[in-house]
């Protein structure tokens, strides 16, 4: 369950105050398959970045399976956020000198799973992206596609309860986005795995259970 209250979000630049997010409220129940649309600037990618623990929030509250991250200092967020949650980003983010594998398996590097555990899991993860024959490619080497369900396979291996996709299909042709776009619906239906997905893209939009419009940092009901 995802529950944020008032949430407001503030960036300072050096010419004038930003004000991003006004008084923000969401309530998620778990399995859902969420999109947040709205124009260049309205506060989508902020707010994801805010429910997905990778920044703060000025005021307001905001509860993640009844933790209050108000309470949280920046160590207990840390655990939490690698314990239930996955992010995928419009730009992959994949490291270049790493090849699939590498890339894939590094989450779990980071939450300590003993090796053959990670072969394992990333073996299984990329059978399911249908890139098992990519393991040793290097990311140059692959298609934009390829590249963002390598990205999905990554924020998925620790097998996490919320999937963030902060624009996905963003840098992608319209038939590669759609499927991307299937894959998490994919697992949204068989994991039960809560997904909230960042576009522009109204068609793909229309496909979630719910569809949040963010207007200058405002819901619109």
């Amino acid at each position: 369950m995802i529950e944020a209250y008032k949430i407001n979000k503030t960036y300072y630049t050096t010419k004038k105050p930003l004000k991003v997010l006004h008084d923000v409220e969401i309530r998620i129940k778990r399995g859902r398959f969420v999109s947040i649309v709205g124009p260049s600037g309205s506060g989508k990618s902020t707010l994801l970045h805010i429910l997905a623990l990778l920044d703060r929030f000025d005021s307001g509250e905001y509860f993640l399976d009844n933790h209050n991250i108000n309470l949280m200092d920046d160590k207990e967020i840390t655990g939490l956020r690698r314990e239930k949650i996955g992010v995928i980003f419009q730009n992959f983010y994949l490291f270049q000198y790493f090849n699939v594998f590498k890339n894939v398996e590094l989450p779990l590097i980071i939450r300590g799973y003993p090796p053959k555990e990670r072969k394992r899991m990333v073996e299984e993860v990329m059978e399911e992206m249908g890139l098992i024959d990519r393991l040793k490619h290097l990311p140059n080497e692959l298609s934009g596609g390829e590249q963002q369900r390598v990205a999905i396979a990554r924020a998925i291996v620790s097998e996490p309860e919320i999937l963030f996709a902060d624009e996905p299909t963003g840098n992608l042709d319209s038939r590669t986005g759609m499927k991307i776009f299937e894959i998490l619906k994919r697992l949204n239906k068989e994991k039960w795995m809560t997904i909230l997905f960042v576009t522009h893209n109204l068609e793909l939009a229309r496909l979630a259970d719910e569809i949040i419009y963010l207007k200058d940092g405002r819901i619109v009901v």
